[in-house]
């Protein structure tokens, strides 16, 4: 019902009828003693009460989920599932770990959940994550990260762009460039920003950009020049559609980490995982 804002749509999703799904609510609230949802809106919304009530039920429910998988377990050592969560960028240096997994434990059911890298530590704590991909280090002791591959940001134009010709610029030649950016916070974008700053050159990222996918689009039209992770344009590099470009100033080595809960058991899946990596 939150997340589709109508009794009769939640019913719908949940193959109910709408009274029962409006009575089962109902007595939720009679049980609990608190209103959860403001029905005076056009759209059914929670009330504060009830966003804390959600919160709770989704713990419930990976804790069920928990449950399942160590019964699987019991029953077979490669059954269950693993969910790691990454954010867009993240996710491309899983792809090699992730067919070797397969392909060792082809009965485990993985999930690449997409994640906010801010947010990845404190779902690892609450235990909606197992495994998480950080390209920072939380400095949290409720948290351990391992680092499973080395990267840096890469400067990149395309062929046409004036720039294109030379193998290495000086971040001041760079003040009257559009820079398509991820509008997406992250450290390196304000490590970028106070770099710029640091030389007093203008940054102008006047265009943003929701997915690396759209960024790299943008910058092969010619529409912009972009910093994005070596590993995220290595293709195109390799093809010639992109040209990147060493800038002097701007040499930000990436470190992609591996991050698990240091006070919760890992499953089976979630600790084989963990040992192919390493």
């Amino acid at each position: 019902m939150a997340n589709e804002k109508s009794f009769s749509r939640a019913a719908e999703k949940l193959l109910r009828t709408q009274p029962a799904i409006s009575l089962s609510i109902q007595r939720l609230e009679s049980e609990l003693g608190e209103k959860l949802i403001d029905r005076s809106a056009k759209d059914l919304l929670l009330t504060d009460a009830g966003r804390i009530v959600l919160e709770y039920a989704r713990r419930f429910e990976n804790l069920q989920g928990d449950l399942e998988n160590a019964l699987a377990e019991l029953r077979d050592k490669s059954a269950g599932r693993l969910i790691i969560g990454a954010n867009e960028s993240a996710a491309l240096y899983l792809l090699d770990h992730i067919e070797q997994y397969r392909h060792k434990y082809p009965k485990i059911r993985v999930q690449i959940r997409r994640a906010q890298s801010s947010r990845i530590p404190a779902e690892l704590i609450d235990g909606e994550l197992e495994l998480g991909i950080l390209t920072y280090d939380p400095e949290d002791e409720r948290v351990i990260t391992k680092v499973i591959y080395t990267d840096h940001l890469s400067f990149i134009v395309s062929p046409k762009h004036r720039l294109a010709g030379k193998s290495e610029v000086s971040i001041s030649e760079l003040g009257r460039e559009t820079f398509i950016a991820h509008n997406v916070v992250s450290p390196y974008r304000g490590q970028v920003i106070r770099t710029f700053q640091a030389h007093k050159v203008p940054l102008d990222m006047s265009v943003e950009m929701p997915t690396v996918e759209a960024i790299r689009k943008m910058v092969e039209r010619n529409e912009g020049v972009a910093f994005l992770p070596r590993m995220c344009v290595e293709d195109e590099v390799k093809h010639g559609i992109l040209k990147e470009v060493k800038v002097t100033e701007m040499q930000m080595v990436r470190q992609i980490r591996l991050a698990y809960p240091a006070r919760r058991a890992l499953s089976h899946a979630a600790e084989a995982f963990l040992k192919l990596v390493e």
